[in-house]
């Protein structure tokens, strides 16, 4: 590698580290976004360059149909299906990095023989991009509800066992690095366990999960990258595995479960507690969007509280003329966002975002919470458990101790649903009961609609 190859890649390394600093908060997250994409840019015209004995062909065909696939998602994917994107990606990433270290590995030929380094990261980056990659689809079919098996009896076992036949197949591929057949065990004992792993894991814990697969899918570049012995692909892997890993956390705490438990213990059962029926029964009181009109012509301070409600009747755009409507007439309109709202971290803020709504208003749970005593009329659009005050006040629940948004400290509080249906936790909302709180029943967008028309006629 010479002076101006290791220079490139120190600029893109530099350039992806600024990058993911700046994706840290909204004000600066397109010139995160560019530097990140200026920064691989550099990466790829720099290997190419330092290999120019690579023939061009494959390359160049394999730019213009990613290009194309990548062309086609962009303008056909809508935003509530995001999530789902996300997943493919990083499993794309993951599959990506089994074939790169695969290829080299055959490839080094006695040279694996010769270094149990190279054979011990082929290992590695074979397993972890194996798992990431089934992992990832099946994480695809559950956030899309097309896939709703959640495995069979003895699972845990066949998953245990399955494990400890990647550590022997890993093993063996150090000891034996000249018959490749070990390394194609462990791809597909790795791609098996891949789909034992994440069958089980609720449609709650999706958000978790794909926080997790991310940092997989860096941590198989990162296996890759010493294969292959090129320090950018390193850095690079080490920074997504990382930035993973510190979100995966950051879901566990915003779900109060450890992430041992998300993986491998069955999700909260709202079994055993009280009934809809005790709950609801002659408490639930609905309005119309003329009285919840007449109620936000009087506020002067306006929450919205967006959840997968939202995101389901892709209320987003009606949502941002909501708040328009309401700023010309002088309220303060501000938007909690729960961390695990939706079907993936950053959700909610991507669905406001692309509704143009100002990354000033999106307000994170920690900050609004202390605001809500102050607030008018809260809006709840779509979200259940993270707005549950069952989570504060009952230690018996399945969602005890997790942190939510305490919408029920606000004035009057509206929730638009099109049923009493409890959320992931499988437990009935005493919010949708409460003497300031008012159900207005039906689909999110037609809703927000009808309440902006009623007030633009008062």
């Amino acid at each position: 590698m010479d002076d101006w190859t290791t220079l490139g890649y120190l600029a893109s390394a530099v350039l992806f580290i600024l990058g993911l600093k700046r994706l840290s908060r909204p004000r600066t997250a397109v010139r995160g976004n560019q530097f990140g994409a200026a920064g691989m840019l550099i990466a790829v015209v720099v290997t190419l360059a330092d290999n120019a004995i690579l023939g061009f062909e494959w390359i160049v065909a394999g730019l213009i149909l990613g290009a194309a696939v990548g062309a086609v998602l962009a303008v056909r994917v809508q935003m509530t299906a995001m999530p789902e994107l996300v997943a493919l990606f990083n499993g794309f990433g993951g599959g990506a990095s089994v074939l790169v270290a695969s290829a080299s590995y055959i490839e080094a030929g006695d040279l694996a023989t010769d270094s149990p380094r190279l054979s011990a990261a082929a290992a590695l980056a074979a397993l972890i991009g194996a798992v990431t990659f089934t992992g990832s689809l099946i994480a695809f079919g559950k956030l899309r509800e097309a896939l709703r098996w959640s495995g069979f009896p003895g699972m845990r076992i066949v998953s245990v066992t399955a494990a400890a036949a990647t550590v022997v197949f890993a093993i063996l591929m150090i000891a034996d690095p000249a018959n490749p057949l070990w390394l194609w065990l462990l791809v597909a004992v790795g791609a098996v366990l891949g789909v034992l792993v994440v069958s089980p894991i609720g449609g709650a814990d999706m958000p978790v999960v794909i926080a997790l697969l991310n940092s997989l899918s860096g941590m198989a570049a990162v296996a890759a990258g010493f294969v292959l012995d090129n320090s950018l692909l390193i850095i690079a892997g080490s920074l997504v595995g990382a930035s993973g890993l510190i979100l995966t956390q950051i879901m566990c705490v915003a779900m109060n479960r450890s992430l041992l438990a998300v993986m491998f213990s069955p999700a909260p059962s709202g079994a055993g507690g009280p009934s809809a029926d005790d709950v609801y029964a002659g408490k639930v009181r609905s309005t119309s969007p003329d009285d919840v009109a007449m109620l936000l012509e009087a506020a002067e301070r306006v929450a919205i509280v967006p959840g997968y409600g939202m995101a389901v009747a892709q209320a987003q755009h009606a949502v941002r003329d909501l708040s328009r409507r309401l700023t010309e007439r002088g309220a303060e309109v501000v938007f909690g966002i729960h961390p695990v709202a939706g079907r993936m971290p950053g959700h909610m803020n991507v669905l406001l975002a692309e509704a143009e709504i100002s990354y000033e208003r999106l307000v994170e749970m920690d900050d609004i919470n202390p605001t809500f005593e102050q607030t008018d009329v809260t809006i709840v659009i779509g979200a259940n458990d993270v707005v549950n005050p069952v989570a504060r006040t009952d230690s018996s629940s399945p969602i005890a101790g997790m942190p939510i948004l305490d919408v029920d400290k606000s004035g009057v509080v509206v929730i638009i649903k099109r049923s009493l249906s409890p959320g992931f936790a499988g437990i009935p909302n005493p919010l949708f009961a409460s003497d300031n709180s008012l159900m207005l029943f039906g689909d999110g967008r037609e809703a927000v609609v009808g309440i902006t028309k009623a007030l633009q006629e008062i």
